[in-house]
């Protein structure tokens, strides 16, 4: 049991109420508060405060020096964020793929190019490289829709227009997700 002597620097544990004791009868305290008013209390519902800290002016400069000069940490190896990754190009544009494509009609040229983004797709999960830029072409659009066909197959995969500033309306990105 703590024992209180008049003049104790006391504060209420159930409210922000600070004073000092002035006066004691039995288990009942009156603290005056710092505000001025006279409260009593219960002895079971006030704490001794210690006497205050003094702090010199040379330890306080000392830890504001300490302060202004972090302690030097160990730096973790971080992998490169997504948007840091180089990004796979792929061009399905047929003269790309063939040396003469003159010979070929537009069915062949169109399954060359969809085999051809299908193989790499392929590769580029095997290898988990994350995003991959199909480049196709604006023409009629066929090939940009058969490559969005083929991409709905996958489930780990989403697509979008690539880079206007880069490519304009002729690629479509493929974002891999990977469980790493």
């Amino acid at each position: 049991m703590v024992v209180f002597e008049i003049g104790d620097k006391v504060e209420a544990i159930d409210d922000t109420i600070v004073g000092i004791v002035s006066k004691i009868e039995g288990d009942t305290i009156t603290v005056n508060t710092d505000d001025g008013f006279p409260l009593t209390f219960q002895r079971q519902e006030l704490v001794k405060m210690a006497d205050e800290i003094r702090v010199s002016n040379y330890e306080v400069s000392q830890v504001k020096k300490e302060k202004e000069h972090p302690k030097k940490r160990k730096s973790n190896v971080l992998k490169p964020k997504e948007r840091n990754q180089p990004k796979m190009e792929v061009d399905l544009h047929i003269n790309q793929l063939v040396k003469n494509p003159k010979n070929m009609d537009n069915f062949e040229m169109l399954n060359l190019q969809l085999e051809t983004a299908k193989r790499q797709l392929d590769f580029a999960i095997a290898k988990r490289i994350q995003k991959v830029v199909f480049i196709h072409g604006v023409g009629a659009g066929v090939l940009k829709e058969e490559l969005h066909y083929l991409f709905k197959k996958y489930d780990n995969v989403k697509y979008y227009d690539a880079d206007y500033q880069k490519y304009g309306l002729g690629a479509t990105e493929v974002y891999i997700f990977q469980n790493f």
